[in-house]
């Protein structure tokens, strides 16, 4: 049987993703096809405009089998760790096959660029330190340090945001002796950080998410780009909640917290390094909006990903403490299943004796302090549409989403 893996974050949920999709199935002859998701917060540091329950219904009707949700703790994290925790998930899972889309589509490079590293990671890793010494972020300290060192035939674009990811996909697979054949294919139509609509029916979901954010556009605006589905999914969130997710809406949260939280505090915050927690605190009282406040954050050394990342930390309180501890467990430590396909549950029962870790379907299945997490960054995603007690407790009660794929309902 081929088992298809996915390592998605579907916000929302468009064309270019349906294509991602179709095509990977396609590549690999997938009989069952799971995707690890990404709950409430991303790893660009951003809220999801909208649930992860919502976005599990646009995957499964998208032709997902099975949706684990990939746990904030690695969902919130720089390339390395979010494609580590989702690899162990999907290796846990017997996924046969792992695909993503990439600004290269040949799987070689990235093969090449991995052994490359394995060989001369202690020279990187020196030439890194110099990049990063003359006030360079890390990823561009990387790419720098990759591309001056590495032979010029063999270079793989570590400067293209789907190729980070990727490298990391497959240097998991590898690091892990995983029997995964690890496959990609081209990313097509819009550059991952485009933030205007294309004139085809692929478009970045930036470009959707900030026509969607406008206040004299919305969901009409970019039916062009994304499934009729979708489409429905996110008519219906609006008109339930009356507002999508963004930064901006959380704004105020992130004003109190940084206000009455001490320096000291803060610095105990995951990420908050080299004295971020004085230039926190010293920017947030003279901005209005999230978006001033960030521009007002941002260096060559600090990018606007990283900053998000940090303010993701600081909104859900994750201490280093907490986050060092809970990685160094090396895998995460439970299997949410946020939805499945009639497909997707027959293959998780037939796979219950093979797997290491355990698979739940509620919350309140576990009381790992990871999943604390998971249901506190749930319930902080949602505190913009002013939930009541019974909502906040929503997230504990909540069981997988059932999807009949040949009737295409719900059940």
């Amino acid at each position: 049987m081929k088992v298809l893996g996915l390592i998605v974050e579907y916000n929302p949920f468009h064309h270019g993703h349906l294509y991602h999709l179709q095509q990977s199935i396609k590549k690999t002859r997938a009989d069952v096809v799971i995707a690890v998701m990404s709950g409430p917060f991303l790893q660009r540091g951003e809220p999801a405009i909208v649930d992860k329950w919502s976005r599990t219904r646009m995957a499964l009707q998208g032709g997902v089998d099975l949706v684990i949700e990939l746990p904030t703790i690695y969902a919130t994290q720089k390339a390395e760790l979010f494609a580590d925790g989702a690899v162990s998930i999907l290796q846990d899972l017997s996924v046969t096959d792992i695909c993503f889309g990439s600004e290269n589509g040949e799987i070689e490079p990235f093969k090449q660029a991995v052994e490359w590293f394995n060989h001369n990671e202690g020279k990187l890793n020196d030439r890194i330190q110099l990049h990063l010494k003359q006030g360079k972020s890390y990823p561009r300290a990387f790419s720098e340090a990759y591309q001056s060192l590495s032979a010029t035939d063999q270079l793989l674009d570590l400067s293209q945001p789907n190729n980070i990811l990727g490298f990391h996909y497959v240097q998991s697979a590898m690091k892990r002796g995983s029997i995964i054949n690890v496959h990609t294919i081209t990313r097509t139509g819009s550059g991952y950080h485009d933030q205007t609509l294309s004139d085809t029916s692929i478009a970045s979901a930036t470009a959707i998410r900030g026509t969607m954010l406008n206040e004299d556009k919305g969901i009409e605006d970019v039916s062009a780009y994304i499934p009729s589905y979708t489409k429905d999914e996110l008519a219906n969130y609006y008109s339930a909640k009356g507002s999508f997710h963004s930064w901006e809406s959380y704004f105020p949260f992130l004003q109190y917290k940084l206000m009455s939280i001490s320096s000291e505090e803060l610095n105990k915050i995951y990420e908050c390094e080299e004295g971020l927690e004085h230039r926190l605190k010293r920017e947030i009282v003279q901005s209005h909006t999230f978006e001033e406040f960030i521009d007002k954050l941002k260096t060559k050394r600090y990018t606007r990903t990283r900053l998000q990342r940090l303010l993701t930390h600081v909104y859900l309180q994750s201490s280093k403490s907490f986050v060092r501890q809970t990685l160094a467990e090396k895998k995460p430590p439970y299997l949410r299943v946020l939805g499945m396909s009639n497909n997707g549950r027959k293959y998780l029962s037939s796979i219950k004796k093979d797997r290491t870790i355990p698979v739940i379907s509620r919350a309140s299945e576990s009381n790992h302090p990871a999943m604390e997490k998971d249901v506190i960054a749930s319930q902080l995603h949602g505190l913009i549409h002013h939930p009541t007690k019974s909502t906040f407790m929503d997230e504990y009660k909540a069981i997988p989403i059932q999807f009949d794929e040949e009737k295409q309902v719900f059940r």
